[in-house]
């Protein structure tokens, strides 16, 4: 019998801690030639002689594995699991060679955090968590309600992706926030920068690209519980995860639940628009919560052909500050209210989020073929009591087929496909792709302020990465884009009175008319990028293009979070930007300096202007507010520092400015509303490296230095400075042949009163939560594998 029948494969698969695979591991086996494990963290010796063998695992930042043995006359898998150094850095951004590299030849400027980033800073919300980035803050209401802000431009403005989805929920109101369970987050991208060629409308400020999770090793079972509490609210939490997968087949599942009481802030009372308010023991009243948050994914997965399908359903229930809803001049029962810090009464919303994903792909030679499909349902329900404005009904009637308490309801059906094909040609890498979505919204509820409507989208782009040398990249992109827009009219239920030539009659007023619209857009990017040992060079110039949302064109009506009446303008334009992106990265073994400068022009910016009048029909006297365009000159930019004179010592300095200005229009001269204003965040962390059966222990200290915003928009009030501190610690121990990782920190340690300018509490002079002790443990389990052949 000859060598060639007798040889064996020797099978092995690389995976860390979390049973995830390790790409880029380096695998070597003596008296053969070495490999590099691949997406699903495998490699395979073919042709290997029976006999004794000694197999090397080694990985940047991970304690190199050797295993050894006798092949005999079968073949043998090796499962190897690498265990981190014990100084590997836990930074913002995931030092090894493959995220280095993915920022590196990226376009836009972007930071990469994953789940150990968001543990460490775990916030209310997805966004709150990642807020501590430069360039990257929320636009919202209270403690959960968060939107995200991209240098300064938020709504939709911004692109959520989850999964290669676009996530679509309510996004043009700040009270919506994003229905995203975070502790099912493994990994996410934030682009910041106009990226419209690749996702289209809405993406004109940047995105943030919640990754595919990392599929299961190889013949692994096994989870994870984490738990989570809070002192501010009194949360308790708990995510627990279940994964397992044989050779092709994979199936995890996440079932995540949070409870928590009403927040404090560090006053007693409040003047709300010179109204007196007391506070109960610093609480906001009825902003308490409960979430819930149910995941399925499962699938198939193979060398050429990986399919999987994503199901999750997230749903809130949370109370709105019973003194600030609407600002009605009524009376607030507030002993009712006071009387236990869990319940939640009226005004609250209900929000129910199902999505249904897939996403396929397909290697064939220099191909890599990729669909994505998905359908999502997106529930908000508004209650409130029934309050008449203007000639609503005194008495709510019986006759009317809208339950008593539901003041608003939007009901979205959203259904989306993207293809993609990826090429490899000679030094170009080429993306081809087409994006559709059809979107259907219902709105329901005796209150209006935007119209139902239907809408459908559809694009096509090409993407050319050209490696014009070693150090060298340049990317091109083209995009087209067609969108139609479908506003539905809308009648009131109850007859008002109207004058018009001296005679008075009642009619059904059309708050919201048929409104028929369709966009085009073509757009464009051209970008540089230029690597070396030390230095990080990229520069894009490009346009961008945003459609007018059904609000900015149909609204008509009090939109409470914003205490104002909005009036929308069926004659908009769409949006376009013309945007200048830089970034320049020096980087050795001590100090790392990133400089991200930007530049944008908008010649017909969306702008929700102030007017002079005030509704007392439907708005109980609101400020009426009109959408209106005007041209808009923006730039800034982000400044990290990172010096580590000392692998278990290091220090940082993160800060971020931006400049807006209106060039036309009746605020010309005025900056936009809701801008960030200049901030730097000073960071010192220490690792020690001797701590016995603790391993990745740290310790760490935030100081946010944020200035005043005196830059504003009348009606806007200036916002005073402020500084923060936040503290945070973590480590990780075995117990029972696992790694428990253990996480504290102590936000706003010094209890300080202070206003943030993105938050619309602002407005009435709200201050932002207080001290908060926030605890999470993560608690893995295995199970070995059954033996292999």
């Amino acid at each position: 019998m000859t060598a060639r029948t007798q040889s064996r494969q020797i099978i092995v698969t690389v995976s860390d801690d979390n049973h995830l695979p390790v790409t880029g591991a380096s695998i070597e086996l003596k008296t053969s030639t070495a490999g590099v494990s691949d997406s699903t963290g495998r490699y395979i010796f073919r042709q290997v002689s029976p006999g004794p063998y000694e197999v090397k695992v080694s990985m940047q930042g991970y304690k190199t594995v050797v295993k050894t043995g006798v092949l005999k006359s079968t073949d043998i898998s090796l499962i190897i699991r690498l265990h981190p150094e014990s100084h590997t850095l836990q930074g913002v951004v995931i030092q090894n060679n493959t995220t280095a590299k993915r920022k590196k030849e990226a376009m836009l400027n972007m930071d990469i955090v994953k789940a150990d980033f968001i543990q460490q800073h775990l916030g209310g919300s997805l966004m709150q968590s990642l807020q501590r980035l430069p360039g990257v803050k929320t636009i919202g209401i209270g403690s959960g309600q968060s939107k995200p802000l991209i240098r300064g431009l938020g709504f939709n403005r911004v692109v959520v992706l989850d999964r290669g989805i676009k996530h679509e929920g309510q996004q043009w109101g700040a009270d919506h926030g994003l229905e995203i369970d975070q502790f099912a987050v493994q990994e996410v991208e934030i682009l910041k920068g106009p990226a419209s060629f690749a996702y289209g409308s809405d993406a004109i400020a940047g995105a943030v690209n919640i990754k595919r999770p990392p599929l299961p090793a190889p013949h692994t079972f096994g989870g994870d519980v984490n738990l989570i509490g809070k002192t501010n609210n009194n949360l308790l939490g708990t995510s627990i995860n279940l994964y397992s997968r044989t050779e092709k087949w994979m199936t995890t599942a996440r079932f995540t639940i949070q409870d928590y009481g009403d927040y404090k802030v560090p006053v007693n009372r409040l003047y709300i628009y010179d109204f007196a308010v007391d506070l109960h023991n610093h609480y906001l009243r009825n902003t308490a919560g409960r979430e819930t948050g149910i995941h399925l994914n499962t699938g198939y997965t193979s060398d050429r052909l990986k399919s999987i399908f994503y199901l999750s359903n997230t749903y809130s229930k949370t109370g709105f500050f019973a003194n600030a809803h609407g600002l009605e001049p009524r009376q607030v029962n507030t002993v009712m209210h006071d009387a236990s810090s869990r319940d939640i009464l009226n005004p609250y919303q209900r929000v129910n989020h199902f999505k249904a994903l897939n996403h396929t792909s397909l290697t064939l030679n220099d191909h890599q073929l990729e669909l994505e499909t998905g359908f999502q349902n997106n529930l908000r329900q508004e209650y409130n009591h029934y309050v008449n404005h203007g000639y609503m009904p005194a008495i709510y009637p019986d006759s009317l087929n809208i339950p008593r308490n539901l003041e608003r309801a939007f009901d979205k059906n959203v259904y989306s496909l993207n293809l993609r094909d990826h090429i490899k040609a000679g030094h170009h890498q080429l993306e081809a792709g087409i994006n559709g979505e059809i979107q259907n919204n219902a709105i329901d509820g005796w209150s209006f302020l935007v119209p139902a409507f239907n809408q459908q989208n559809l694009g096509a782009y090409l993407y050319d990465k050209w490696k014009v040398s070693e150090k060298l990249l340049v990317h091109g992109a083209m995009r087209y884009d067609h969108v139609h827009l479908a506003m539905k009219k809308y009648t009131d239920w109850f007859p008002s009175t109207t004058t018009e030539n001296g005679h008075t009659q009642q009619e059904y007023l059309v708050r919201a008319d048929h409104v028929n619209r369709s966009f085009n857009s073509i757009t464009g990017s051209l970008g540089v990028n230029y690597n070396t040992n030390h230095w990080e060079l990229k520069g894009n110039v490009g346009k961008s293009f945003r459609v007018p949302i059904a609000k900015e064109l149909g609204a008509n009506g009090v939109n409470y979070h914003y205490f104002s009446y909005e009036k929308g303008n069926a004659q908009l334009k769409p949006e376009e930007s013309y945007q200048l992106d830089l970034g320049a990265t020096y980087d050795n073994s001590t100090v790392r300096v990133q400089l991200n400068p930007f530049f944008n022009y908008f010649p017909n910016y969306i702008y929700l202007n102030p007017t002079a009048g005030h509704d007392y029909f439907y708005g109980a006297g609101n400020q009426i507010f009109e959408y209106a365009q005007a041209r808009v000159m923006r730039y800034g930019g982000e400044v990290q520092v990172k010096y580590q004179p000392w692998e278990n010592l290091s220090a940082e300095a993160l800060g971020e400015y931006i400049y807006a200005k209106q060039l036309s229009g009746d605020k010309k001269g005025y900056t936009l509303p809701f801008s960030p204003p200049a901030s730097v965040l000073f960071n010192i962390t220490y690792k020690p490296v001797h701590t016995g059966v603790f391993t990745h222990t740290y310790l760490s200290v935030d100081y946010r230095v944020t200035a005043a915003q005196n830059n504003i928009v009348p009606p806007e009030k200036k916002t005073d400075g402020y500084t923060l501190i936040n503290l945070q610690a973590g480590t990780s121990f075995p117990l029972q042949g696992q790694q428990i990782d253990l996480n504290l920190q102590l936000q706003n340690a010094l209890d300080t009163r202070y206003l943030s300018h993105t938050s619309f509490y602002r407005l009435i002079g709200l201050p932002e939560q207080g001290r908060n002790l926030v605890l999470s443990v993560r608690i893995p389990f295995s199970f070995k594998p059954a033996a292999q052949p």
